[in-house]
C-alpha cells in the first residue's frame, strides 16, 4: 500500500506492516479457499483425501452421504484448488492437490483435530 497516509500517528511503523499487507485479490482467494472448508462435511471430505485418493462411491460411503451429495462437495473444493481428480476408466479419483494451501491446511486440520496424520 504504497503511499498511504493514516490519519493518526500512533508510532506503531504501521506503514511497514502494510507494505507486507496481501493485495485485496490475494485476500478473496483466500477467503474463498476457507469458505469452502467452512462446511463440515466438506471439511471431513478434504481429511479424507489428505490420506488416501478415492471415488465418489467410496468418499460416499465413508462420509455416509448420498453420491450427488457428495459430488457436489468435490465440485467446490476441487474449484477452489484444493483437490485434484483422475480418470481411469468410467471411475474418477480425488485427492488433496499438491499445492502449498492445499497442505497448509491439511497441516491445520490434523492441528486443529488434534491428530497425527495416519500417513506419517
Amino acid at each position: 500500500m504504497e503511499n498511504t497516509r493514516l490519519p493518526h500517528d500512533h508510532g506503531q511503523n504501521v506503514e511497514r506492516v502494510l507494505e507486507k499487507m496481501p493485495d485485496a485479490e490475494a485476500c478473496a482467494q483466500a477467503a474463498d479457499m476457507f469458505k469452502q472448508v467452512s462446511d463440515g462435511s466438506r471439511l471431513r471430505i478434504l481429511w479424507l483425501l489428505c490420506h488416501c485418493e478415492e471415488c465418489v462411491s467410496n468418499i460416499s460411503a465413508a462420509m455416509d452421504m448420498s453420491d450427488p451429495a457428495v459430488s457436489h462437495h468435490l465440485k467446490l473444493l476441487k474449484k477452489s484448488g484444493l483437490i485434484i481428480s483422475r480418470r481411469e476408466g468410467k471411475e474418477v479419483y480425488y485427492k488433496l492437490a499438491d499445492t502449498k494451501q492445499a497442505q497448509l491446511l491439511h497441516h491445520a486440520c490434523e492441528a486443529m483435530f488434534e491428530l497425527a496424520c495416519p500417513c506419517e
